[in-house]
């Protein structure tokens, strides 16, 4: 089966390279971006000024190949990727929740932004907690870990040049 994907859009950030980012939107609470909504999909952004998040689905378009252990930005040990949030996978998916300050046209204000400039933006969708949100009972070996992603920043160990 092949899968193609068209961009919707393109993601802006302060982030010109991987290197000192932010690894999760909790590490980027005040980082403000825009998305910019190509002309033919504007229409669809209706209602959308009345959600205070949304999802963002993205391509890593950095990201080249992948291995299934890894040693993921908040531990030191080597994890299966699917147990992990790295951005090299075998389909360089990237989802990130953001706050929406605003839509004006075909571009959205943004906060929260822990993705790369230039990134292409694949779909929105809207954050609602009745539906996203679930009671968690276990983390996995993220546990202790979580709260590092706060102020973690991404370094070389997923560049792939």
């Amino acid at each position: 089966m092949n899968i193609q994907l068209s961009p919707i859009g393109t993601i802006q950030s302060p982030f010109k390279k991987p290197e000192g980012m932010p690894i999760q939107p909790t590490g980027a609470k005040d980082i403000r971006g825009q998305v910019i909504i190509e002309r033919a999909f504007v229409e669809g952004l209706s209602d959308l000024d009345g959600f205070s998040h949304i999802i963002l689905l993205y391509f890593f378009h950095h990201s080249k190949g992948y291995d299934l252990r890894v040693k993921p930005f908040m531990d030191n040990e080597r994890r299966g990727l699917f147990s992990t949030r790295a951005p090299r996978r075998p389909n360089s998916i990237g989802l990130s929740i953001v706050r929406l300050l605003g839509l004006e046209g075909n571009v959205l204000q943004i906060q929260g932004v822990d993705i790369l400039d230039g990134t292409p933006l694949l779909d929105i969708k809207p954050y609602v907690p009745k539906f996203d949100s679930v009671k968690t009972l276990s983390t996995g070996w993220l546990e202790k870990n979580a709260v590092k992603s706060e102020t973690m920043r991404s370094d070389k160990r997923f560049q792939t040049s």
